[in-house]
């Protein structure tokens, strides 16, 4: 499975044509990715058919910047129509805010939903890993180490071994040579951003380039 990262409506449309199974949907990716308005999501929703989750952030890190607000845009995204999400918090102790996140997933009650990279800066990823599978989600998006995947692939390997309640999506400066290795461990899926963008983050997504990495999956 290819997950790619999307910030509007013509981004969905090259990923789709290249090939995505599925788009994360966030914008400002100079915070690294916070939740989009809803004009966005409807307008993504219009483009494409494939499934869409939506980025629930709203502060730079991952500490819930405003709840409230927080609670609001998931409610706002639900009654647009959006049905799947990624969101993940953590306390100033680095620990999971299990609080935090079910405040907002009682908005969302029954979405799918990803638990995003949060654990890779938490004091304790692998331990974190059951606390995230614990609240409900069927995603982990991680890349083992807040440097990215290079770095991660030792903590990664282990949690591709404790897939039975969630799924394990690698990404965070994945790179194609490591595509195969993680295969040979038991990831089954990816997610890239800017490996698609060979403009970088303000030029048009590249279909080409997504359909190199479908392939690739």
């Amino acid at each position: 499975m290819l997950e790619v990262i999307a910030l509007h409506a013509a981004d969905a449309e090259a990923a789709q044509a290249g090939g995505a199974d599925r788009l994360e949907l966030t914008v400002d990716m100079a915070s690294d990715g916070l939740t989009p308005p809803v004009r966005v999501y409807r307008e993504v929703a219009a483009a494409t058919d494939l499934p869409v989750r939506v980025m629930l952030r709203d502060a730079a890190g991952f500490a819930p910047g405003d709840p409230d607000r927080l609670r609001r845009d998931a409610a706002a995204l639900r009654e647009a129509g959006a049905s799947e999400f990624v969101l993940g918090f953590l306390d100033g102790d680095g620990r999971v805010d299990a609080d935090a996140v079910r405040a907002v997933l009682a908005e969302v009650e029954g979405c799918a939903w990803t638990f995003h990279r949060a654990l890779d800066h938490s004091a304790d990823p692998e331990a974190a890993w059951g606390v995230v599978t614990g609240l409900g989600c069927d995603t982990v998006l991680a890349a083992g180490s807040p440097r990215g995947v290079a770095d991660g692939l030792p903590v990664l390997e282990r949690l591709a071994a404790r897939q039975r309640d969630a799924r394990l999506l690698v990404g965070g400066g994945l790179k194609a040579e490591q595509v195969a290795p993680l295969k040979a461990v038991g990831v089954t899926a990816f997610h890239v951003g800017g490996a698609v963008r060979p403009g970088g983050w303000d030029a048009p997504l590249s279909a080409d380039a997504v359909r190199t990495w479908a392939n690739l999956v």
